[in-house]
């Protein structure tokens, strides 16, 4: 391959999601690439021929380093959905066109469930016409609802983030000398692999907290309301993680019983929020001298890179340079993912899969992972997590605080 090379970023930022493209950047200069460009804003900023030559930012070695340890997305995400091919043809012209005037090859996208749908239906375009572009995913969400792999690039960090937030919350509410329960909202809309990392918090020094209620199972607030009275008789300080995305029997989420929710994006991904809150409130109202609170992790959880996991950051690299090598060697159509072969000692390797069996597909919590009141998970849910947190990955600090790697719109040709 004598072509160029592209690599985008897409749908939500994470503490890893740098580390994919400083492997899709050095692996590309290593492997001969005359140029690696990156499209600002995913293909939506594509579209508007918003690109640079990531070589005028990533000068040397020390640059990907710092790169790697820089949470967000360096290159700015979307949350763009392209339309069927039979729909608009338009848009596919528009895209190939740019593609061909930079002379790429090799196109990477870094990305969840929507990106993968990006992949699939470029490579399927590509093959309609006779393109010889080849089109490879990376996988990166904390949701860690992607298909095909063990587990996403994104997701051990974020556990990671929460199993530890948690057990500062619990440790918190033991201050003082009165009743109180606390009501964490993690995210997570239709798979509660982030919820159920709280349970991460139960160790050796920490009791974890009392329940988790993810999304995978209906949740009756009638119930909840009865164990949390149950709780509040018998401990001093109840902590309780509850996933955004948890419905009642009706479909409704839980947030949707308060304030409506007007917020949709492309995907028709509605914005969740205030689930805690409402069930914060309506315990204060209903259990007698309970003090409540209600704390949404929010986009705290998403990027937080002073607590990155090494093992993600690692992995993270790696599916990056695997994807460009996976193009470089003619593989089109297919996402990289990662194979656990063992948990103790944890090894996990890269491997292909046909992103047609990706795309919109996902992957939710096993029920036999769950216990059997839904109101926790099981130790095999744990087993599973734990791999992926050890160690870190130290900051390069500068004046006491992190250094990252950016871009400003100024320094954009």
């Amino acid at each position: 391959m004598v072509g160029n090379v592209i690599v985008g970023q897409s749908g939500g930022p994470t503490a890893v999601i740098n580390s994919s493209l400083a492997g899709v950047y050095k692996t590309a200069i290593d492997r001969g690439a005359p140029k690696v460009y990156g499209m600002l804003f995913g293909i939506q900023g594509f579209l508007d021929e918003q690109y640079i030559d990531l070589s005028d930012y990533i000068k040397n070695d020390l640059d990907i380093e710092i790169l790697k340890r820089t949470p967000s997305a360096f290159l700015g995400t979307c949350r763009y959905k392209l339309p069927a091919i039979h729909e608009n043809q338009e848009i596919y012209v528009k895209i190939f066109e740019i593609l061909n005037k930079l002379n790429v090859e090799c196109f990477i996208y870094i990305g969840g469930n929507d990106s993968m749908d990006t992949i699939k239906k470029l490579s399927d375009y590509a093959i309609l016409t006779g393109q010889t572009q080849k089109f490879v995913g990376v996988p990166k969400t904390i949701d860690n609802d992607l298909a095909g792999t063990d587990h996403t690039p994104g997701f051990g960090s974020a556990a990671k983030y929460i199993g530890s937030i948690t057990k500062e919350v619990i440790r918190d509410g033991l201050v003082y000398d009165q009743q109180s329960v606390t009501i964490l909202e993690i995210m997570g809309r239709n798979a509660g692999w982030l919820t159920g990392a709280a349970a991460l918090a139960k160790c050796e020094d920490c009791e974890g907290p009392d329940m988790i209620f993810l999304p995978e199972i209906t949740f009756d607030v009638d119930e909840f309301m009865r164990k949390v009275a149950d709780l509040h008789k018998k401990k001093k300080s109840v902590v309780v993680a509850v996933s955004e995305g948890v419905r009642v029997a009706d479909g409704r989420y839980v947030c949707e019983l308060t304030d409506g929710i007007d917020y949709v994006d492309a995907f028709g991904h509605r914005q969740l929020t205030g689930t805690a809150r409402y069930l914060a409130e309506k315990i204060s109202r209903e259990v007698p001298g309970c003090k409540t609170r209600a704390i949404e992790f929010n986009s705290l959880q998403r990027c937080a890179s002073h607590i990155v996991s090494r093992v993600d950051i690692t992995e993270a690299y790696q599916v990056g340079g695997s994807a460009v090598k996976a193009a470089f060697e003619g593989e089109t159509a297919k996402m990289v993912i990662l194979k656990r072969l063992f948990d103790d000692p944890y090894i996990c390797i890269t491997d292909l899969y046909d992103v047609h069996k990706v795309a919109n597909v996902e992957k939710k919590v096993p029920r036999e992972w769950i216990n059997e009141t839904g109101d926790y998970v099981t130790q095999e849910f744990v087993n599973y997590v734990k791999p992926l947190i050890p160690a870190e990955l130290t900051p390069m600090m500068t004046d006491g605080l992190p250094r990252h790697l950016y871009y400003t719109e100024k320094e954009n040709k």
